[in-house]
């Protein structure tokens, strides 16, 4: 879905990554570690191509990030889900619309938002939240609708950077349950953590494997986590 090929990237005068090369297959699941400031995020926005490689070349659902429009990336982006770290909403918006804008961005009709949203936002336990403005939730409830929008247009591929890093633990097992169903559904999912815990439990319920960014190398980790 997702392949990095021989991939480099940096900022300033030396690279970040080097030579990189990573397949993200139908069905997996990842988690990618490394210390505050080895790349994580970065790493997740070439693979979503908001960063274009400096070396070496992105293929998304096959086709060449080097060769994509403007608009073919834009396409491309509706089979990705993406959540990030800071959880940014329109604050005058109830978590309902807030949770539907990629629908609309998608030229989807109101009816078509109506019928996904209760559905979704029951799913993810944020059904008496529908018509709350983003303010009002809490940590975990924010995270919980930032997954929700994200995967409201069905997406393949769901990337999540840091999605725990700011919660409770009992908050971090439910948002990762919900992403281990995703995945059982036969979605790919890649999670960017700091958090070893988080990855053992993972690692009891579905088959993750762990990749390790270190001396701007993406390696697979060892099975000691």
């Amino acid at each position: 879905m997702i392949e990095l090929a021989k991939v480099a990237h940096g900022y300033g005068g030396g690279d970040l990554f080097a030579e990189v090369s990573l397949t993200l297959s139908p069905g997996a699941f990842f988690f990618l570690t490394g210390p505050s400031g080895a790349g994580k995020t970065t790493f997740l926005k070439l693979c979503y191509g908001e960063l274009m490689p400096s070396r070496g070349d992105v293929n998304i659902f096959g086709s060449s990030l080097r060769r994509m429009s403007r608009d073919d990336i834009a396409l491309a982006r509706r089979r990705i889900g993406i959540v990030h770290q800071d959880c940014q909403f329109l604050d005058h918006l109830p978590v309902s619309e807030n949770v539907a804008l990629p629908l609309a961005v998608a030229g989807r009709t109101p009816q078509d938002v109506g019928a996904d949203i209760g559905e979704l936002l029951a799913w993810v336990g944020l059904a008496e939240q529908a018509a709350a403005l983003p303010p009002s939730l809490s940590g975990g409830e924010r995270q919980r609708a930032a997954l929700a929008r994200a995967i409201i247009t069905a997406p393949d591929v769901i990337l999540a950077d840091e999605p725990t890093g700011n919660l409770d633990w009992e908050m971090s097992l439910r948002l990762l349950t919900l992403l281990v169903e995703l995945n059982r559904m036969g979605k790919t999912v890649l999670i960017a953590t700091h958090d070893l815990a988080l990855i053992r439990t993972a690692k009891a319920q579905v088959p993750a494997r762990v990749l390790r960014i270190s001396g701007g190398n993406v390696q697979l980790a060892g099975a000691d986590l």
